[in-house]
């Protein structure tokens, strides 16, 4: 479903040495990931004026599990983490209307249509479990924190 996306580097093409970087300012952040948010429109796009808002969701959770679990893949550290968040939300909202968000994403994978929609999309399990996963740490933080000590303690 998605194809890897170019990681996101600063102005000048260089990605800075680990544990030198400094915060990217958040119009840069925005600046860096408005072609990868363009980008999710395009692909979700099913006229000009109407997107597959289940789509597109999935494709946001995809893109937010995927920067959260390693931003320095994407040119990023995690202290840009939470100008990002208000980034990619600010965009959601634009695109899906008042109220949309990334936890509203991740609520709509943990539902029956999000289940369908990931069927229908032909994610891998592994993609799908990944999205799940996520779900469990952003909607139920604690719940997820008391089964990851149970699978730890079981391991």
């Amino acid at each position: 479903m998605l194809d890897k996306w170019e990681r996101v580097e600063a102005k000048d093409g260089r990605r800075p040495a680990a544990g030198t970087h400094r915060p990217m300012k958040p119009e840069d952040l925005a600046i860096a990931f408005e072609s990868v948010l363009d980008d999710i429109v395009a692909r979700s796009a099913v006229t000009d004026a109407f997107l597959n808002r289940d789509t597109y969701r999935l494709y946001i959770a995809t893109l937010w599990s995927n920067v959260v679990l390693n931003p320095r893949e994407v040119g990023i550290e995690e202290g840009d983490l939470e100008a990002l968040h208000e980034i990619v939300n600010d965009r959601v909202e634009a695109d899906l209307g008042q109220g949309s968000d990334i936890t509203e994403c991740f609520r709509f994978i943990n539902s029956k249509a999000g289940e369908l929609a990931m069927q229908q999309a032909s994610l891998t399990q592994t993609h799908k479990e990944l999205l799940l996963y996520f779900s469990s740490m952003i909607l139920d933080p604690e719940g997820h924190k008391r089964w990851m000590d149970d699978v730890v303690d079981e391991g």
